[in-house]
């Protein structure tokens, strides 16, 4: 089942695209990756909508309470919290699902430049055997031109700049993507930082072992991800290259009629200015 509906349909995409763009591999991918996220983008737009109402629910009088009442109880404050994802129809792990969809991409498409690098009569027999037998001319496309710069294509980058590349750009896609967390919750804020900080690293590492061509997929994967979400959100592009995790503003005092401050708030000002 995986080489039908994974393995395959990618090496038979890649063949063909291989075909009519002039034989530029490079090329290929990134035709490839922007079909992908194109064909992604409707389960990416229902997860911005999804983190756009995470963290209007997090700016509600019925969440600061809870986190108030409930400071030093972390697993009663985890399931009131809960209750509100579910009373406002909120998925709180809907930011998960594109990585988690994504994966099984990458997995493919590691086997599928594997195979289309074929360079040893085994290794082409096993290509042979993945082909569909409508595609024309397969045969006279192999071997691909797998050389792009200093790259091998079906190799790890020597230089590592391509393992770079992808930890700059995950780490601005997490940044991006990422909603704010509520000012004063700091079990939120600490849980987003870990997860900015610790997925960019974790894919760092994995394309140490990565084909060149698979880091390439990524980078401008994260690329059209970035460009996607900036057109549809608001971006605070200032807070993007920050360590510390985006946090949302506080809730401006109530005015009084006219714009001015409301009574309370009066008070306490006056209040302050006589203590100094």
């Amino acid at each position: 089942m995986w080489d039908t509906f994974i393995l395959n349909p990618m090496l038979n995409a890649l063949l063909f695209l291989y075909q009519v763009l002039f034989h530029n591999f490079t090329l290929t991918i990134l035709v490839f990756t922007v079909a992908i996220r194109l064909i992604t983008f409707p389960l990416t737009w229902q997860t911005q909508k999804s983190q756009k109402k995470l963290q209007e629910l997090q700016q509600t009088e019925n969440w600061k309470s809870i986190q108030a009442k409930h400071a030093k109880d972390r697993e009663k404050l985890a399931q009131e919290q809960m209750k509100l994802y579910q009373e406002a129809g909120v998925n709180p792990f809907g930011s998960c699902l594109p990585m988690v969809i994504q994966f099984p991409v990458l997995i493919g498409l590691y086997q599928a430049i594997n195979l289309a690098m074929a360079a040893s009569p085994v290794q082409l027999l096993d290509l042979s055997k993945h082909i569909y037998p409508f595609l024309q001319n397969s045969a006279g496309l192999i071997p691909l031109q797998n050389t792009f710069l200093w790259l091998n294509l079906g190799l790890p980058d020597p230089l590592f700049v391509m393992t770079a590349l992808v930890v700059i750009t995950t780490f601005v896609q997490s940044k991006v993507m990422t909603p704010p967390t509520a000012t004063g919750d700091q079990q939120a804020a600490a849980m987003s930082g870990q997860m900015t900080l610790m997925m960019p690293i974790m894919i760092g590492w994995m394309s140490l072992q990565f084909p060149s061509g698979l880091s390439i997929y990524w980078i401008i994967g994260n690329i059209v991800s970035i460009a996607q979400y900036a057109l549809t959100t608001p971006v605070n592009w200032k807070n993007v290259f920050s360590l510390k995790p985006p946090t949302s503003a506080p809730p401006a005092p109530e005015k009084g009629r006219g714009g001015s401050p409301a009574r309370g708030d009066k008070a306490k000002a006056e209040k302050a200015g006589r203590a100094r």
